[in-house]
């Protein structure tokens, strides 16, 4: 028997009815949580931040990203909650290297990394660029000046 409506297709099973859909959050989330809480295996993620050629040419403060990302990295919803799980340190000249122990995206390094050069205005100039897995390069835009084109004008 089909459904009458589109409401009925997407209303909620009666009680005591199992949940027939395949991959479903809710049919094994006791299960979830039990794999986890006995001594699991630890997740331990690290992520570089190249920053070296913006750094060397002085148009990029290392220090205040640094600053930027520890006020800004959320943990379990909250920022400035990192507490052991996230550790950010500064590896050479224009290096940050972020190392979590929890699930961590570098997407959402990568997105940090561009909100910070919005704030600073430097988002016309510099782009994120993954280089490999886990490392994030500041680049500058290639622009060419064509000394012929200039003149046309």
């Amino acid at each position: 028997m089909a459904p009458a409506t589109v409401r009925d297709r997407f209303a909620a099973p009666p009680p005591g009815a199992k949940n027939m859909k395949s991959g479903a959050k809710g049919t094994g989330s006791a299960g979830a949580k039990g794999k986890g809480g006995g001594g699991g295996a630890k997740v331990t993620k690290k992520f570089i931040i190249n920053a070296s050629q913006p750094a060397s040419d002085k148009i990029f403060d290392v220090n205040a990203f640094e600053k930027f990302l520890h006020d800004k990295i959320k943990v379990d919803n909250r920022v400035g909650n990192l507490g052991d799980t996230v550790q950010i340190s500064q590896q050479g000249e224009g290096k940050i290297e972020v190392v979590a122990h929890i699930q961590f995206s570098g997407r959402y390094l990568k997105y940090l990394t561009k909100k910070f050069l919005k704030k600073q205005q430097l988002r016309d100039w510099l782009r994120v660029v993954s280089t490999s897995p886990g490392v994030y390069e500041l680049r500058f835009f290639n622009v060419v000046n064509d000394e012929a084109d200039d003149d046309d004008e």
